[in-house]
């Protein structure tokens, strides 16, 4: 038998490639760490979210459940990896086994932020690259593919096996700094590591960049900042990076900034993680604003008022139906020569 195609049956309706199965119904599921995003995405899709349950018992045990048909439907399951960050993990590998008992088609495992992205390397004797760990257990799940933005090192797409759909969020934080019509405008990386994607920033506003130095002693989540390469007398900044957590590098290099020259300083930044002093660290510093994604919409304190945040659950819609409708999701980033 030839299995390189179909025998011709005007009975038999609109062929099909031999490896690719039939489209089934798309089916959007929102765990318990991002709720009030998933319906977002829900209704920028025009769809319901699919009903289903998570509940945690008084032992710590998670238990999940759909509570509808997915039988043969393409499914996206919407859940971050953020605080708490080891519980839903976990619950993401349940709704994964879950679905693929369910006998879904296609699990498609949305995760708008992955913490573990940060443990990508083993750069001292006798640590576990997490990140790779991590990514493992999801494929043993039996995910089919993953969709994420702004990890901390993109890289990490190589330690799936399956296929990763890598957004970023800079378009939409840059299309709404272009509303402000900020004059001599500069864009500055805090570090020479996020320095590709300040540049990715800085060409999308059409202005020129400046990169920080700073350096990290130890684990203590600060950082001290060294120099400014380039030129910010007059200027006013914007600081861009993937994460803050603190806040003490974005406010150690606004004062930086000031001492250069810079007129106001301002801040963006994908995932604002934002522990326990980080929002009153930001309203007391030199930071005019700081814009951030709602990739995490549960901070562990309230946000202060120099604090905007940016939906890009349209952005994640607009991916799921490219994914959905089997059409390029880099077509999303016309204009962004980094995807």
């Amino acid at each position: 038998m030839n299995h390189g195609s179909f025998p011709a049956d005007s009975r038999s309706g609109p062929r099909l490639h031999p490896f690719q199965p039939a489209q089934g119904d798309l089916a959007i599921l929102a765990g318990s760490a991002n709720p009030m995003f998933a319906q977002k995405i829900a209704n920028s899709l025009g769809v319901r979210l699919t009903p289903c349950q998570a509940q945690v018992f008084s032992e710590g045990n998670v238990f999940v459940r759909i509570l509808e048909n997915v039988r043969g439907r393409d499914t996206f399951i919407i859940q971050g990896v953020h605080q708490p960050v080891n519980d839903n993990f976990v619950e993401l590998l349940f709704w994964i086994d879950a679905l693929k008992r369910a006998s879904a088609q296609q699990i498609t495992a949305v995760i708008p932020y992955f913490s573990y992205a940060k443990g990508d390397k083993k750069d001292e004797p006798r640590v576990s690259i997490r990140a790779r760990v991590c990514a493992d257990a999801i494929e043993a799940a039996g995910v089919d593919r993953v969709l994420t933005m702004d990890l901390h090192s993109p890289q990490i797409q190589g330690f799936f096996s399956r296929p990763v759909d890598h957004l970023y969020a800079r378009a939409v934080i840059c299309d709404h700094i272009k509303t402000m019509n900020l004059d001599n405008l500069v864009v500055c990386s805090p570090d020479a590591g996020f320095a590709k994607a300040a540049a990715a920033y800085a060409n999308l506003l059409s202005v020129p960049v400046v990169i920080g130095n700073k350096a990290r002693p130890d684990h203590s989540e600060q950082a001290e900042i060294l120099e400014v390469i380039g030129h910010v007398d007059g200027k006013n900044v914007l600081m861009v990076d993937d994460f803050t957590i603190t806040g003490g590098s974005l406010c150690s290099m606004a004062e930086v900034l000031k001492e250069r020259g810079a007129k106001d300083i301002y801040a963006a930044v994908s995932h604002g993680v934002l522990s326990a002093g980080a929002a009153a660290r930001i309203q007391n510093s030199l930071i005019r604003k700081m814009f951030m994604t709602d990739t995490i919409e549960s901070p562990v304190e309230p946000l202060c008022e120099k604090i905007e945040v940016i939906s890009v659950a349209n952005l994640f819609a607009q991916a799921i139906r490219s994914i959905h409708d089997r059409t390029s999701v880099s077509m999303l980033f016309p204009d962004d020569k980094q995807t």
